[in-house]
């Protein structure tokens, strides 16, 4: 077992770096499948380009086959400058989005000129009753050619029939004054009911272009 030791030891420095003698191609090239660790499998549901879009909806696709659900926001740019990106919940196929989210928001930014940096919570964007049917995922968005928001949001359990439907997104904006805005909003549509279609709008005007992309995560 020491001699063992001692040749495994000889291909790494004294900082635990790989040597590059330690690879070659009977370590790597020689391996024709590797074991699947167990964890989250991330399946892609179904991707949709925006172009001049009043709204990108996903109405099919979500249901009980997945106990996450995430999308991902791909340069999502605006048609009308300094809006907000907002999504909403339907339980009946998309026939209605009329769902009350409860909404937390915190925002952090700092200017292109290196002046102006912020940390904190938003209030003016946040949903703390019963009365809005929509969410923002961020705000300020900028439509010159070069600015765009991306980013990502993931919902739980949304077949679920005894809790209420949480969520969480993460964003990184293009800000309409030259700000770079990052956005972390989290809560819940106060439901118990199955969410099964989910829509994303801008605040005013259409959704120029940009990709948005629905994964299903099994292993939860």
């Amino acid at each position: 077992m020491g001699a063992i030791t001692r040749a495994a030891a000889n291909n790494f420095t004294t900082s635990g770096v790989i040597l590059p003698g330690a690879i070659n191609n009977t370590t790597v090239a020689s391996i024709t499948s590797l074991t699947q660790v167990a964890g989250k499998t991330q399946t892609l549901i179904q991707s949709q380009t925006a172009s001049s879009s009043s709204a990108v909806s996903f109405t099919t696709g979500i249901d009980s086959t997945y106990d996450i659900y995430k999308f991902e926001f791909i340069n999502i740019h605006p048609a009308t400058d300094n809006v907000q990106l907002r999504h909403a919940a339907s339980t009946n196929g998309g026939s209605a989005y009329d769902l009350n989210p409860i909404l937390t928001f915190l925002d952090a930014e700092n200017h292109e000129g290196s002046d102006g940096a912020s940390l904190g919570y938003v209030t003016g964007h946040d949903n703390s009753n019963n009365s809005q049917t929509e969410a923002k995922i961020t705000y300020n968005v900028g439509n010159d050619s070069d600015q765009s928001t991306s980013g990502e949001m993931w919902l739980f359990g949304l077949s679920d029939t005894t809790f209420t439907k949480q969520f969480m997104s993460t964003m990184i904006t293009s800000h309409n004054a030259d700000y770079s805005k990052m956005s972390f909003t989290c809560g819940y549509y106060n439901t118990s009911s199955d969410i099964d279609a989910m829509q994303f709008t801008f605040s005013s005007g259409n959704i120029d272009s940009g990709k948005i992309k629905l994964y299903g995560i099994q292993g939860s």
